[in-house]
């Protein structure tokens, strides 16, 4: 649901989910409802204004009768649109389209904080409104029962917003409704009634861990799921194709399968209205596949097409999928299927190897830990067998490494915290023992520079007792950075220990416990409440977690998910093992799309890597805002550039971002001037 209402200076919409759009204008007045825009959409108003405001995003046009696309400049240059009919499409938190006529100046502001829409005169903009629809709607009961199972995966498609290529836009793909196991198989009749007819056909046996496997195909497909003991394959009747799936290769089948529809439909989709100038797109082309014409055709017409196209004739092309999540077939994995299909995760058993060789190094040095605990809660960690994926989830027994520990209570809390959003966030720092302040004084300065640009309550305490501790996690605050011990009976504080068992409820939406063997303290704060958090797994070196510690603070703020800001940080130090994730790691606090640069040094240049994802950004696209480059790419796809020293400086001032060089973590800015200074990355 889209709610708007007018302010002193323009518009102010909301959504169900608290997601919140103001559009600026001195010039604009309500006329009331508006019309059909063309798009998807919740709401529709219209307005006459002469000039319109809205936040920093991509922007597209679409001539409606010269039927011609055009994209504003990722580096800043305005698009002066003809005389016309258009639509342009904004993609914001709540996205956004306008239909006017006329033409029009569409610019960033020099601080591109803004995109301007400026009009000749006052002249009539209907504009159109669309929630990202984070949250599920409805939920869905049914038994084990492979049966009832397949016709419940069969109903979490009705949240697609469309059957065409443009479902491979995050934006259009909402969350699917909740799974609940009972006794009764029950679907709610509008969850029902919203499932997209597309004539395809996925069957596979009797058996939940193959379901579960091939759910994120069926939901992607908006394909029905049957159980038959001559499966498994896909199909679509109405142009008389079937496909086989491997048994003995089922999952890899299955995903390969999706990663091909996946990649190909972002290909297609640019035929439509929200075209891009994509680098990956001259695929099309080497496979003598037709945009315009799969774009116009059924899922059914257009599947059969794509299950001509041999893997290997892709897979070089094909970007890193995002997320792979490892599970027990059972109760609870079913229940969290929803949350991992928002997320567009591949699904795999779980299994898991010896740990080889010096995988977990021994640890004989021990003046070098942090001091002062007594017995450390030890945990006893396996090896996963990991497939296909940039970040890895585990739901199912055992503590592995390199992948975060995930819980159904994790992703519950994070729908809470959707729903309860607010319009800052506060960040508690703690140290429990004054030896440590090294690594709050370093987090406090490192997350002084992002509060100019970020709304930002940054709190730091010393040598909380026990009482008081227990209230600040119990508070509500999206970080909390806790920097002491942790012995067997909870964390150390100066009248005794918490154990975070005995709290009523963990208000923190994020933690991290860099303190030794704090894994089931922190695994507990996620049954209370929390989303994620970092913690320990062992006994740590202390300069080593002042490393890790100020480094993870950093990337959270700056919008890298739990997992993706811990995996970066670890990599500073040695035995980066040693820490791991609990909860849902591929959540973040701020909801922006992080870049990953590295940065290599040769005779004449630099050479230049981009990396942009996130879990929940399946689909979607970025500009590097390079000196030169016109493309955009998809994300899990780097793209690579050869830059001069000032090209590279200037690149490095604007993009505020982690930087990959000679093995270790640097910032941009503070690369930025070594480069001018002629002294190349330190």
């Amino acid at each position: 649901m889209i709610e708007w209402e007018t302010t002193d200076d323009g518009l102010r919409v909301v959504d169900a989910e608290a997601a919140e759009l103001r559009i600026h204008s001195e010039t604009l007045s309500i006329e009331g409802p508006g019309h059909a825009v063309d798009r998807p959409v919740d709401a529709t108003v219209a307005v006459t204004a002469r000039e319109l405001r809205l936040p920093h995003a991509v922007v597209h046009a679409r001539s409606l009768a010269r039927e011609r696309c055009y994209e504003l400049d990722p580096a800043g240059d305005p698009l002066e649109l003809p005389p016309d009919e258009y639509l342009l499409d904004v993609d914001a938190a709540i996205k956004t389209c306008l239909r006017f006529a006329g033409g029009a100046t569409v610019a960033r502001t020099d601080d591109f904080g803004h995109v301007v829409i400026s009009l000749p005169e006052r002249r009539r903009v209907v504009l159109g409104f669309r929630s990202r629809h984070e949250l599920p709607v409805g939920r869905i009961v049914t038994p084990l029962e492979p049966a009832a199972l397949a016709t419940a995966v069969s109903k979490l498609p009705s949240a697609l917003k469309t059957a065409s290529p443009d479902r491979s836009y995050p934006s259009l793909r909402g969350h699917p409704p909740l799974l609940e196991v009972g006794e009764e198989l029950s679907v709610p009749a509008g969850i029902d009634a919203a499932v997209p007819e597309t004539g395809v056909e996925v069957v596979v046996e009797p058996s939940t861990a193959r379901l579960l496997a091939v759910a994120p195909l069926a939901y992607y497909l908006g394909a029905t799921v049957r159980v038959g003991e001559h499966g498994p394959f896909v199909r679509a009747p109405e142009v008389a194709v079937e496909r086989p799936i491997e048994p003995d290769a089922f999952e890899r089948e299955v995903g390969r399968l999706l990663r091909r529809c996946f990649f190909l439909d972002s290909l297609v989709r640019n035929a439509g209205p929200h075209g891009t100038e994509l680098a990956e797109a001259s695929m099309l082309e080497a496979l003598e596949l037709d945009a315009e014409e799969l774009y116009r055709a059924t899922p059914a017409e257009r599947l059969s097409v794509y299950l001509q196209v041999p893997h290997a004739a892709v897979e070089h092309r094909l970007p890193d999928w995002h997320l792979s999540t490892y599970v027990d077939p059972g109760p609870a994995a079913v229940e969290v299927l929803p949350f991992l299909l928002d997320r567009m995760s591949l699904v795999f058993p779980a299994r898991t190897a010896e740990l080889e060789g010096r995988e977990l190094i021994e640890r004989s040095l021990a003046d070098f830990y942090r001091p002062g605990a007594d017995e450390v809660a030890s945990v006893d960690v396996v090896k996963p067998e990991l497939r296909t994926g940039l970040l890895h989830g585990w739901l199912a027994d055992g503590v592995p490494i390199d992948v975060f520990n995930a819980s159904p209570a994790a992703y519950r809390n994070r729908l809470e915290r959707l729903r309860s959003r607010r319009e800052s966030i506060s960040i508690r720092l703690v140290v429990n023992d004054p030896g440590m302040r090294t690594e709050t004084e370093g987090v406090t300065e490192t997350l002084d520079g992002r509060a100019e640009e970020l709304p930002m309550e940054l709190t730091a305490d010393e040598g909380l007792p026990v009482a008081e501790l227990a209230r600040l996690l119990e508070a509500d605050n999206e970080f909390v950075h806790f920097v002491g011990h942790c012995e067997v009976g909870g964390l150390v504080c100066p009248d005794g220990t918490l154990s975070t068992a005995s709290l009523d409820r963990c208000g923190a939406e994020t933690f991290f416990l860099n303190a030794c063997g704090s894994f089931y303290e922190g695994r507990e704060l996620i049954e209370k409440g929390s989303v994620a958090g970092a913690v320990t797994v062992a006994t740590v070196l202390n300069d080593h977690a002042v490393t890790v510690g100020t480094t993870f603070a950093r990337l959270l703020v700056y919008g890298f998910s739990v997992e993706r800001a811990l995996g970066l940080a670890r990599r500073r130090i040695m035995m980066g093992k040693d820490y791991t994730v609990v909860g849902d790691g591929t959540h973040s606090l701020t909801g922006e799309l992080p870049t990953t640069v590295h940065l290599e040094r040769f005779e004449g240049g630099f050479g230049l890597t981009l990396a942009c994802y996130a879990a929940e950004e399946a689909g979607r696209y970025y500009v590097p805002h390079v000196e030169g480059n016109r493309h955009s790419f998809l994300c899990g796809t780097e793209s690579t550039f050869v830059l001069d020293r000032a090209a590279l400086a200037g690149f490095l001032r604007e993009v505020d971002a982690p930087v990959i060089y000679d093995g270790d973590l640097r910032w941009s800015t503070e690369l930025s001037s070594a480069i001018v200074d002629d002294q190349g990355p330190p």
